[in-house]
């Protein structure tokens, strides 16, 4: 025992220099990954982050990110798009989740050490378990939260279809329409349609296909579906009807869709109902059956 307490801290603490050095090294781009940037798929900027201290976290952040060539896989970029978070900022919370965890089982043996005079060697090694699970909680949580963030996103883009009407009755053309309507709100979906809208203003062309394709990356049919309606303003149809009536089926769409996963959730609840009916149901069967196994 003595020999393991001596050999084990400085192992671990020799482990822990070679990954600080690693980290430190950079790192080349896999050319998978450099192609990925070079297209024209948008980057998952998002502005609507709190200003309050974003500076100081985003820079650990964007130092990570650099050092070792970092690029987002599309899953990833998608729900950080929809929850309104940088990249940068993402990573600068798992490495902060990953200081925390590896700092707190240290303090705790510090603790034990001071006050108890025990020199406890768990804590090194709950320290480096900690730091992994510290470091992709983050992922974990934000998976955890992308059906609820492609919940509110189609909330959204539903109060983003009656704004455009309500501009459209306004005699805004269809472009005018969009542009006003998306300078309306800074949630992350209104964000993104504002840089995509920008975008084709910019290129001088219609921003039809552009919307399309942030509906396809962000994965949100609806706003496939309004660059189909709002494209036929070209012909000179009358948008305000079309634009209603999506508006409905879409609504009623998300409606059903909200009822049958409620009926899901009761339907996972009835299983604990059974349980206290079974438990009192064993308060009659066990005497009996102590008594059958007692006389036999």
């Amino acid at each position: 025992m003595t020999a393991l307490s001596l050999i084990l801290p400085g192992a671990v603490l020799a482990l822990g220099l070679v990954l600080v050095v690693a980290s430190f090294r950079p790192q080349h781009a896999r050319l998978g990954d450099a192609l990925a940037v070079l297209t024209d798929r948008a980057p998952a900027i998002t502005p609507v982050e709190d200003a309050s201290g974003a500076q100081g976290v985003e820079r650990l952040g964007e130092w990570w990110v650099r050092s070792r060539q970092v690029v987002a896989p599309p899953d990833l970029e998608r729900q950080l798009r929809l929850r309104g978070r940088s990249l940068t900022r993402h990573y600068a919370y798992k490495l902060l989740a990953a200081a925390g965890g590896f700092l707190l089982p240290l303090v705790v043996g510090m603790v034990l050490w001071l006050g108890f005079g025990e020199s406890p060697l768990m804590p090194v090694v709950f320290s480096l378990a900690l730091a992994i699970v510290g470091f992709v909680t983050p992922d974990l949580m934000l998976r955890g939260a992308s059906a609820e963030a492609s919940e509110d996103a189609t909330e959204a883009l539903l109060a983003f279809f009656d704004l455009v009407t309500l501009e459209r009755l306004a005699n805004q053309s269809g472009t005018q329409a969009l542009h006003a309507a998306a300078a309306l709100s800074d949630v992350p979906v209104f964000a993104d349609i504002r840089a995509a809208l920008e975008r084709a203003r910019l290129q001088q062309r219609a921003p039809y296909t552009d919307l399309k394709e942030l509906g396809r990356e962000l994965d949100l049919p609806a706003l496939r579906d309004l660059a189909d309606v709002m494209r036929l303003d070209e012909s000179g149809a009358s948008l305000s009807t079309a634009l209603r009536a999506r508006v409905k089926e879409l609504r009623d769409g998300h409606l059903t869709a909200m009822k049958m996963a409620a009926s899901e959730v009761s339907e996972r609840m009835t299983m604990w109902m059974v349980v206290p009916s079974l438990v009192f149901g064993l308060f009659f069967l066990v005497p009996p059956l102590l008594t059958l196994v007692s006389s036999g």
